[in-house]
This record gives structure tokens, C-alpha cells and sequence, in this order.
């Protein structure tokens, strides 16, 4: 009998976390070391456009980044590594990689994950947050709003019982706004 562990496994840090696309057998709380969350992608496509870029989130260096494990069934594994490529890699922003990963019941697994690529033109670095406050007002592209995409995020993080302080200060902003 094959080890689950050998299956393909998807760590999801934002939007995948909500909003997979694929099939799955197993979700699980994950804990992903030596790369943190960040909102450090200037977004062309998704949440905003060349002219209006938006800001998306990178698992970027250093730190630890809670998240979301998912399990995939091996008759799916090809056609959920296409469609994850598909939707991450649109402006190749992402460096494919595959991470240890610690799930909530404490087994180790390999799974695929998104690195930002900090040589890329997209890569926005460490932002102020007036300036990220400010890209996330104004981005809109082919998923949705900006804002959205950082509500919905913070929303499943507080829902996992994981408090993102940046996410946690620009939602706080954004729900002034309103």
C-alpha cells in the first residue's frame, strides 16, 4: 500500500487556501518553514494590470507561514500540477518548488508550493504599508478585486485561528473605508 505521504500534496498560503480549483482527498492546517507570507507581488493579471497593479501575496524568505495542506489522488496528479501552473505561473512571478511541509497531526509531507522569484520585475519587496494600502485600493484584474482577494484571505486565516498582522492591519483599513 503507497504512504499517502508520497502523494502529491499542494501547500496553499492565500488564495489557494480558499479557493483550490482542484480536487482533493485530504485538506490539512499546514506549517511551512523558512518562508513566511507576504504581500510582495505586484499583480498584472489576477488582482490588477500593468498600469493598475494590485498587490498578491509570495511565500517569501525567512520566518513560518501557517497554511493549508491538500491531498491529492494520484489519478489526479498531472492534470492539478497543469492547472496549478496555469493559474500560477501567468507572468512566471513563481518559482515551482517542492517544501517540507509539517501538517497539524505532526506528519511531514513534500509538497508543491509557489516561491516568489525575487528577481523578478513583479517582485515588490518589502512595502510600507501605505504603499501596500495603496496597491490594494486600486487593484481590479481578470479574479477580482483587490481588496477582496486580501479579505478573503485574512477571513480563512482568522477562520484557522492564525492572525496575519500586516493582512490583519490592511483589512482594518480597508473596513474603515467603508
Amino acid at each position: 500500500m503507497k504512504d499517502v505521504s508520497e502523494d502529491l500534496w499542494v501547500f496553499g498560503y492565500g488564495s489557494l487556501m480558499w479557493r483550490p480549483g482542484f480536487d482533493f482527498v485530504e485538506r490539512a492546517h499546514a506549517h511551512l518553514y523558512g518562508y513566511h507570507r507576504s504581500l510582495c507581488v505586484f499583480s498584472h493579471v489576477h488582482r490588477g494590470t500593468p498600469e493598475h497593479p494590485g498587490l498578491v501575496l509570495g511565500l517569501d524568505r525567512g520566518g513560518r507561514c501557517h497554511g493549508v495542506a491538500f491531498r491529492v489522488a494520484p489519478e489526479n496528479e498531472q492534470a492539478t500540477i497543469q492547472y496549478l501552473r496555469d493559474r500560477e505561473q501567468v507572468t512566471s512571478v513563481y518559482l515551482e518548488r517542492r517544501l517540507s511541509v509539517r501538517l497539524a497531526d505532526a506528519r511531514r509531507v513534500r509538497a508543491l508550493a509557489y516561491v516568489v522569484d525575487r528577481n523578478h520585475g513583479q517582485y515588490a519587496g518589502r512595502l510600507s504599508d501605505e504603499e501596500v494600502l495603496r496597491l490594494v485600493r486600486q487593484g481590479q484584474g481578470i479574479s477580482g478585486r483587490n481588496p477582496d482577494y486580501v479579505r478573503s484571505t485574512y477571513d480563512h486565516l482568522i477562520g484557522m485561528h492564525v492572525v496575519d498582522p500586516v493582512l490583519h492591519r490592511i483589512v482594518d483599513s480597508l473596513a474603515q473605508e467603508t
